[in-house]
């Protein structure tokens, strides 16, 4: 993994006071604007009765609500020490989200909420996902200061405990909207309810672009290399070998391919696949517009469709192409939900919001599954769709291409400058 030096962080707590930060309980980020300013007056005197600074530790009194950043954060790394008493029950809010967890892992009054299992776990998470209970007990005694690492990219979640990864590359569920993606931004909380608890040396890293895309790649080369497969390079960054279509329409600049500006067309693999998780990196120009074909089919079977799909648009004659698409640029305001980036287009919408700022590197993963999509953006899955159970058509204009089971993979061009990177499939079936 991405590993940072201390000189990488910025202190978040200035050691004196409570500067930066202001009192919150449980309540929906999203919600936070529309609250009344007399709930957040008393909340802040919350702080003031029931939080201190002791040194340079923040003390809590197992009351009040919890101390929470003015400033919010998309993809970081948060470092801290605590130290709790007998009875202690805690938390840490990413994005404002519930939590990863903190108690006395010999309490008998959380028995029955797993406290034995030790802390750093994902909470909120629902039962059975992954990262709801710690991968290992990792807590020191009563009374001794415990060191966390929190990374957070896009939904994706780790943590450490005392030197333990006890939490690996698990998504985070949004308590407050569940099935949602994670909200992309917000605080950070330091939750505390029944007894004592202290912190000190809160530190935190706001990664960029490639920071995030290079802990996200290192962390699916771990995923996959446990189960004995290997994602096969499908560009080398050199030259458009292994292509084939509309190759005339494409140029390879500054180890990517790029779209021709005013070309279009479907690019797509030699080879063809079936089932396969694919990621490639992909950076937007302003309003720009291209598309990902999903078992795109060969120039012989296009030929063999009828005559007004023989123009082989891979949103159709494919199993579906996924958009490409600088879906905040004003030009597509009024965009049916079903042509947003990510969306299986025309027929399932992806979710908005999760695309970074034009000239930033995007990082995406694409699992194909029989009739089944997931789409996982910079982290945060956007889309989750069956094919098989859309009957309702974006302009009432059907998708012949979408049980398809097998096909080519490529990009589909729409006029503009969109450039790829780091493109590797890794087949499941064929």
């Amino acid at each position: 993994m991405v590993s940072l030096s201390a000189a990488d962080s910025e202190p978040l707590f200035n050691g004196k006071d409570f500067s930066g930060w202001h009192g919150r309980p449980t309540v929906d980020p999203r919600k936070w604007e529309a609250t009344p300013e007399a709930d957040k007056t008393k909340w802040n005197q919350e702080i003031k009765d029931h939080w201190k600074v002791e040194g340079s530790e923040i003390v809590n009194d197992g009351q009040g609500a919890y101390l929470t950043s003015d400033r919010e954060f998309g993809d970081f790394e948060l470092t801290l020490e605590y130290k709790i008493v007998p009875g202690c029950d805690s938390g840490i809010y990413l994005r404002g989200i519930p939590q990863v967890q903190i108690w006395d892992p010999d309490a008998e009054n959380n028995r029955k909420n797993g406290n034995e299992k030790g802390s750093g776990g994902l909470w909120n998470n629902p039962a059975g996902w992954e990262g709801k209970d710690p991968l290992v007990r990792a807590d020191r005694p009563l009374g001794q200061w415990n060191v966390m690492k929190i990374r957070l990219v896009g939904e994706r979640t780790w943590v450490w405990l005392n030197d333990k990864e006890v939490v690996s590359n698990a998504r985070l569920h949004d308590y407050f909207a569940p099935g949602a993606p994670l909200l992309a931004r917000g605080p950070i909380q330091l939750q505390t309810h029944g007894a004592e608890i202290r912190f000190r040396n809160i530190t935190i890293h706001e990664f960029n672009a490639d920071e995030s895309n290079e802990i996200l790649k290192q962390s699916e080369n771990l995923l996959f290399g446990k189960s004995g497969k290997q994602w096969n390079v499908l560009f080398d960054g050199k030259d458009l070998e292994g292509w084939q279509g509309a190759t005339a329409n494409y140029t390879v600049t500054d180890g990517a391919i790029q779209c021709l500006e005013g070309k279009g067309g479907v690019l797509y693999s030699e080879k063809s696949y079936g089932d396969f998780t694919f990621r490639v990196d992909f950076q937007l120009p302003p309003a720009g517009n291209n598309g990902l074909a999903i078992r795109y089919p060969s120039v012989e079977e296009i030929e063999k469709l009828p005559k007004d799909l023989r123009h082989g648009d891979a949103a159709y004659v494919g199993m579906t192409e996924l958009q490409i698409l600088d879906d905040g640029h004003a030009n597509y305001a009024s965009i049916d939900p079903r042509q947003a980036h990510g969306s299986a287009y025309g027929m399932v919408a992806a979710k908005r919001g999760y695309l970074r700022p034009v000239g930033q590197w995007n990082h995406e993963v694409v699992t194909v599954q029989g009739s089944k999509i997931t789409v996982e953006l910079n982290g945060t899955r956007i889309l989750d769709a069956d094919l098989a159970s859309v009957s309702e058509f974006m302009a009432n204009t059907p998708h012949p291409g979408k049980d398809r089971s097998a096909g080519h993979i490529g990009f589909a061009g729409h006029s503009d400058p969109v450039r790829f990177r780091n493109i590797d499939i890794l087949p499941t079936a064929n």
